[in-house]
């Protein structure tokens, strides 16, 4: 049977991206790392070549690959929690130290991966009543980190 797994581009900083994210999200760690053979294109022979992690347990292989790609909004991981607390931790966590910090609870970290901090529950929250949804909606887009509380507020009217 198949498998799927996330595999990131990354520029030079693999391992140092997963070992922050081992240190930031419970159930991350640090798999395996493979360093570069000889004859590699664009990355020196002996340095860190590939990165097998697991990312709450995703399996995620990061790539050393140079500055060909560069990672965008369009790839994020979704870390979905259970209260504001957490939201506001992993939010700060993943921001710090060059993150950068988007709309409809979307950040940056400092290796450029996205993700969003989002509440469980979110899907209840933006469905059913269209009224209440648009409600949310608006709120949302008015927010970089999620307020969970303001968010229930506005889909109740």
């Amino acid at each position: 049977m198949p498998t799927v797994r996330v595999h990131l581009w990354l520029d030079d900083r693999a391992l140092e991206a997963a070992r922050f994210w081992e240190r930031t999200v419970p159930g991350s760690r640090v798999v395996s790392v493979t360093s570069a053979p000889a004859g590699t294109p664009g990355v020196a022979e002996g340095t860190v070549f590939v990165v097998e992690a697991e990312v709450a347990g995703v399996p995620v292989t990061l790539l050393n690959g140079g500055p060909t790609f560069a990672l965008d909004e369009a790839f994020s991981f979704l870390l979905e929690v259970e209260t504001q607390e957490e939201i506001d931790h992993f939010w700060a966590a993943l921001s710090a130290d060059g993150g950068q910090a988007g709309q409809c609870g979307w950040l940056k970290d400092r290796f450029g991966v996205s993700w969003q901090v989002v509440p469980t529950g979110m899907a209840e929250v933006m469905s059913g009543d269209p009224a209440g949804v648009g409600r949310a909606m608006a709120a949302m887009l008015q927010m970089t980190k999620l307020d969970i509380a303001a968010l229930r507020a506005a889909a109740a009217g």
